[in-house]
């Protein structure tokens, strides 16, 4: 029996884009306002607890006002997950998407921080072209993820190229040197998304969607889950803190996602992102 094909406009994915540009800019997800809260709680320099209650009291301010929560609103990474029984009509996918980006960013006054040309440099002055990742999936549903992603944090993030027998310290060693390197540079406390195996591309794919998981949660493989506990206690043992000014809480999540790889490789890609970890997820 023939699977019925869903028409999905392409101007609801327009609409749908622009409006979670301007709320993943103006205020948090439900988990990462749980994460912030948990870390004020459980921070204990006077310092770092006080830093804390500040970026809280900025965020209250920004969904008070309709105002972004950071000055730098990021370049718009898009994931968007297609039911392979849908068939899009009205307009090219793609283009609905950066017109999304567009209207978002304009309509809703946040920074163009995007240029057309990574030599020339020339603002584009709509913060397009966003980066959209597609993935096939059964069913006739659209899943869009935005993440705006600033580059303080972004420019923190490495990919490392392990040997199989680095293993799993291999790993650990990875996540530690890349946000020992970010220090404060990064807005901590941090959101650390890591991906690893499959190749130099996938494993850095799978770190920015790491990021854009429920931070309240952890893998279901119960030797990935340890690893992110482990992960995450010993980036905070390093003392960094909250503005990178010392404290017991210098990342409130670690997620990790994984892929099959090659015998002779262990990909590792780390992807830092500052305590506001923007992102939301609707489905069509």
């Amino acid at each position: 029996m023939r699977n019925t094909i869903r028409e999905i406009d392409v101007q609801l994915v327009r609409e749908a884009v622009k409006e979670m540009c301007i709320e993943a800019n103006y205020g948090l997800s439900e988990d990462m306002r749980t994460r912030l809260q948990d870390a004020a709680q459980k921070e204990t320099s006077e310092l770092g607890r006080g830093i804390l209650h500040q970026l809280e009291e900025n965020l209250a301010i920004a969904a008070k006002d309709q105002i972004p929560i950071c000055q730098d609103t990021g370049m718009a990474t898009v994931f968007l997950d297609i039911g392979q029984d849908v068939h899009f009509i009205g307009g090219a996918l793609e283009l609905a998407v950066n017109e999304g980006v567009h209207d978002g960013y304009t309509e809703g006054y946040l920074r163009k921080s995007v240029v057309g040309d990574p030599l020339l440099r020339k603002n584009t002055k709509d913060n397009t072209p966003a980066i959209i990742h597609y993935a096939i999936v059964p069913g006739d549903q659209v899943t869009i993820t935005v993440a705006p992603k600033g580059f303080g944090s972004e420019n923190k993030s490495r990919l490392f190229m392990l040997t199989p027998a680095d293993g799993e310290q291999g790993v650990i060693d990875a996540v530690l040197e890349t946000v020992h390197a970010a220090g404060p540079n990064a807005c901590p406390p941090l959101v650390i998304g890591v991906g690893i195996g499959g190749n130099f591309e996938k494993c850095a794919e799978m770190a920015k969607r790491a990021l854009t998981l429920d931070t309240r949660e952890h893998s279901g493989l119960p030797h990935i889950c340890a690893l992110e506990e482990t992960l995450l206690e010993k980036i905070n043992e390093t003392g960094i803190g909250p503005a990178g000014l010392g404290g017991s809480v210098t990342a409130m999540a670690v997620r990790i996602l994984t892929y099959p790889t090659h015998i002779a490789g262990l990909p590792v890609a780390v992807n830092v992102c500052c305590h506001v970890n923007r992102h939301r997820v609707r489905i069509l």
